[in-house]
């Protein structure tokens, strides 16, 4: 915490009406800034991701621990008059409202943003859908990741198309839509105007595909899966060591004769066939069993050692255990412990990424139980 003992968004209130992943990654990364996040559940079942598990902690799904810490919830029923009524409340000393409700539903309910701007002006409103404007097609990840395009260059080959191991997608659009509120919110304490952000999972994906779209787009080329090769840069993909794979990432020229002098091949980089990135991307079939057999000769912790001294790129392949022993080796502290009165352990949790000097993130109370604040009912 500051000085202060306060977030940098400490006394925003956000009315979190997300579900599943998206929206509520969103409002977590505002809770873990200082902001007060009420997330309205479904009596009884609550948030979606309450239910998939394994993996449990207790009687807890794991999923939904990595995205609801920091905040209170409250079960409200929106088909419900008083219900209605205990959601307006809530909307009414908000600044922020999230939700990612099917397009139109929020207006049905009275609670869409020209109904709730009227009475409220300043107030900033993030719809987050699947495919954005009135669309009513379902927006689950990996939908979008098959319809987006990123299934098609991702796996082995054209014809094995496969989903990245995670919700990515979601990730990414809750990312957008943090950034979409945090900008509104400048505007808002400039002006006191405050605005509708609509995010969608697929304009999000096809922005986050950055260089793959451009190649379409700009360049009128229609990208294929390449397994973990890429498609402009080389070597730049898995190998094989004595012990297990490994990767390099060789960016630059520099980078290339760096490793080639600790494989004992300085010769590579002067033929020219390798001699630039270009010539290398074309003659990868020729480059990659030349330095796989190299590379084999010794194994995985050697040549990170040897190749990370002379700042190539690289690493072994590590599974996610792995990579957290190597965040904690390098002193990132990737875990975060939280007080939970309600059990007899913390709630371990993966830390917020954001480093910040003055505000920095905080971990203050650990994800609710389902209509654990329903005191507050009356006051949110």
């Amino acid at each position: 915490m500051s000085a202060s003992g306060r977030g940098a968004l400490d006394g925003l209130v956000v009315a979190d009406f997300g579900r599943v992943l998206a929206g509520p990654y969103a409002t977590m990364l505002l809770a873990d800034l200082g902001a007060e996040v009420v997330k309205v559940e479904r009596p009884g079942a609550g948030d979606d991701t309450r239910s998939w598990g394994p993996p449990w902690v207790g009687d807890q799904s794991s999923y939904f621990l990595s995205v609801n810490r920091n905040k209170k919830s409250v079960a409200i029923d929106l088909s419900d008059p008083e219900g209605l009524e205990q959601a307006r409340g809530l909307v009414d000393r908000a600044d922020v409202v999230v939700e990612n409700f099917m397009p139109g539903t929020m207006d049905r309910l009275g609670l869409g943003y020209e109904e709730l701007a009227k009475r409220r002006p300043g107030l900033v409103y993030c719809s987050v859908t699947g495919f954005g404007g009135d669309n009513q097609l379902p927006g689950y990840d990996l939908l979008i990741q098959a319809v987006g395009g990123l299934m098609s260059i991702t796996g082995p080959d054209p014809q094995t198309p496969t989903k990245v191991g995670v919700a990515v997608v979601d990730v990414i659009t809750g990312l957008h839509a943090t950034v979409g509120i945090l900008s509104a919110l400048r505007h808002r304490d400039r002006t006191g105007e405050g605005q509708r952000i609509e995010v969608n999972l697929l304009s999000s994906l096809l922005s986050a595909l950055v260089n793959q779209t451009s190649a379409y787009v700009a360049a009128g080329v229609v990208p294929k899966a390449m397994g973990n090769r890429h498609p402009s840069i080389t070597p730049y993909e898995v190998f094989t060591t004595a012990d297990r794979p490994f990767v390099l990432a060789v960016g630059n020229d520099r980078q290339f004769a760096a490793l080639c002098e600790v494989l004992g091949r300085p010769d590579l980089p002067t033929d020219e066939r390798f001699a630039s990135n270009s010539a290398r991307v074309a003659n990868r079939d020729v480059l990659v069993p030349i330095l796989n057999e190299e590379l084999s000769k010794d194994n995985a912790d050697h040549w990170f050692d040897a190749l990370t001294e002379r700042r190539v790129p690289c690493g072994p392949l590590n599974d996610i255990a792995d990579a957290v022993a190597l965040a904690e080796r390098l002193g990132l502290a990737p875990v975060v412990e939280i007080d939970d009165p309600r059990g007899q352990r913390p709630i371990r949790s993966v830390a917020n990424p954001i480093r910040m000097s003055v505000t920095p993130p905080t971990y203050r109370s650990a994800p609710p139980l389902l209509d654990e604040h329903a005191p507050v009912r009356g006051t949110v």
